[in-house]
Parts: structure tokens; C-alpha cells; sequence
């Protein structure tokens, strides 16, 4: 099983002249703080304070279990802000953003790389991720795939299916893109044929039930599933591990009211995990608090990965 930094397939990408993309924010927001976040406006007539929050996590194959694991949270919250909170089943990393910029999700969880196109074009502001109790987290990006596949290392994927998640993920699509071309070699289209399965657990099944010979994938959601007994540890074979990222942000879009912002904020540090549906879901994972987080500090080695990819940050 390889172990690799994937900084320096990022600083490789970088130094042999792949585009790179400069982190700006659309043009409705300002930031004048240069903490990379849209600030909140000034001006209360552009400030919002919805009667009802909705609140969406990152999407997943199952959102009606998601919406269970989450249940308790949003009540917590409902106490802490007087309002009515919704959980919004989202299917795609692209519909989450837009809900957003649209003005119909408050509260979210974005995954770690759709993290800075949801700050750039729909004015997240994170604030918050999941973490061990010592504070330590993460999760790795893994390279899978099935026992007998023919596939014992990354290169023999060369004249293969690999599956990637979206376009927008960090581990099932851009850390893994960035690494391939860098340390072997290998481009999508001329090299392997990739194939997208919308998620990390439809690509985890995929490979578990050899719909794919290989998949690019966080090993954090693939850890939940095992605990479930969703599939079976012998159904896959680990063939390279990244370095530790960061896992999903949480936070809230830009204009709502500072007050609002603020209740939400200490509702996500004021929950108490134990006996809850929450811990037991994220204990899987090792993950039982929230800890605070800086978009600008946390996610400097994403927006690295998305330079070397030459991801544009571009708002239509």
C-alpha cells in the first residue's frame, strides 16, 4: 500500500507549470477582513431572517438516514436561534452550492472540495468541522479496489475503469487527478477511462460488488459503512493512501442577520454529542465535537490541490 504527501504532488503540479487558479470570491461579495470569507453586509436591508433555517449535509446515497443522524442536531438548534430548522436532501455537491446562491439553504455541511467554490460563488462562511476529542481530524483519500481484480498497484490501472465521485470533490476527484498525473503519469481519457458515481458510497459499493475496478474515495465514509456492515472489509483492497485533510465545513451563508449567524455558530459549540444519534453515526470516524476552523488556515492545502488541477473559482 502506497503512502504518499500530496503536497508534493501539488508542488510537482505547480513547478511544471499546470495552470493555477487564484482564490477570489464573485463579484457580490466583499471581503474586507482578507480572511478569504464573504463578509456579512452592512447594510440590515441586505440582511436575511428567515422564519424557517435549512440546514443540508453533504450529499450521501441515503439522505433519509442522514436526515435521521442529524434530527436530534437540528432540534438543538431550533432551541438555540426560536425557529423552525429543515433538513434539505441534496443530490449533488452542484445543487447544494446552487440552493445556496439562491437564498434557499442557511446552514450547511460542504464537503472539503466543494468547500471553496461554496465560499467563492454562494457566500458560505464556514466556521466549524467535526473532530476528535484530543481536536485532532481528517480523513485520507484511498485508491480501492477488489481482490482479484488484476489491480495490485496504481499503475495497473492504465486500460482500466476508475470511478471518481464529482467534479467538485477533493478525494473522489481532484486530489486523486492531481496525484495520477503527477507521480504517474496517468491522465484521465488517455490513460484509464474514468466514470463518475455521483458519491463516495456509490463508488465504494461499486467496487465492493465489482461494478468498478477501481475508485477514488474518502476513506472516513468508507470507515461508516464498514461499521454499518454495508460491505464486508474483504470486499476491497486499499492500493494508496494520501495524506490527512480536512473534512467537511460547516457554517452559513453570508447575509444572514450577524445575531442569527452568531446563535447558529454557538449552537454547533454548545451541543452536547453523548447518546446522540450524531456521536454514534461520526464515532466511526473518531469524530465526537465540533472544533473551530479558519476557511483561510484549514483549507490552504485544497485550494493548493485545486492551483495544481488550474480549478477556476468562476461564478456564472
Amino acid at each position: 500500500m502506497y503512502f504518499r504527501t500530496f503536497a508534493a504532488a501539488a508542488a510537482l503540479l505547480v513547478a511544471t507549470g499546470a495552470a493555477q487558479a487564484e482564490f477570489t470570491l464573485g463579484d457580490r461579495f466583499t471581503d474586507a477582513d482578507g480572511d478569504l470569507v464573504a463578509d456579512i453586509p452592512s447594510d440590515p436591508s441586505q440582511q436575511i431572517d428567515p422564519g424557517t433555517l435549512i440546514f443540508a449535509y453533504t450529499p450521501v446515497e441515503d439522505p433519509a438516514v442522514y436526515a435521521e443522524v442529524w434530527a436530534g442536531f437540528l432540534e438543538h438548534l431550533e432551541a438555540a436561534t426560536g425557529k423552525d430548522v429543515q433538513f434539505f436532501p441534496v443530490q449533488s455537491n452542484a445543487a447544494q452550492i446552487e440552493a445556496m446562491r439562491a437564498g434557499r439553504l442557511h446552514i450547511a455541511g460542504f464537503n472539503t472540495g466543494s468547500n471553496p467554490l461554496a465560499v467563492a460563488c454562494a457566500g458560505f462562511r464556514p466556521f466549524a468541522m467535526m473532530a476528535a476529542a484530543d481536536g485532532s481530524y481528517g480523513y485520507e483519500m484511498e485508491i480501492i479496489t477488489y481482490p482479484g481484480s488484476g489491480i495490485e498497484s496504481v499503475e495497473d490501472i492504465r486500460g482500466k475503469q476508475m470511478a471518481f465521485t464529482s467534479e467538485t470533490s477533493n478525494s473522489g476527484f481532484k486530489a486523486p487527478s492531481a496525484l495520477l498525473a503527477s507521480e504517474f503519469g496517468m491522465t484521465a481519457g488517455t490513460d484509464f477511462e474514468p466514470v463518475f458515481s455521483g458519491a463516495h458510497d456509490n463508488s465504494i459499493l461499486g467496487v465492493a460488488n465489482k461494478d468498478y475496478p477501481a475508485a477514488a474515495i474518502a476513506n472516513s465514509v468508507k470507515a461508516r459503512m464498514l461499521d454499518r456492515g454495508v460491505v464486508n472489509a474483504d470486499q476491497l483492497s486499499v492500493i494508496y493512501t494520501s495524506q490527512t485533510f480536512p473534512t467537511t465545513g460547516y457554517g452559513v451563508v453570508y447575509n444572514l442577520a450577524p445575531e442569527l449567524q452568531q446563535q447558529i455558530r454557538d449552537a454547533f459549540f454548545s451541543y452536547d454529542w453523548e447518546g446522540t444519534a450524531l456521536a454514534e453515526e461520526f464515532g466511526r470516524n473518531g469524530e465526537d465535537q465540533f472544533i473551530e476552523i479558519s476557511f483561510q488556515e484549514n483549507w490552504a492545502v485544497i485550494r493548493q490541490i485545486d492551483e495544481a488541477n488550474g480549478v477556476e473559482y468562476t461564478c456564472n
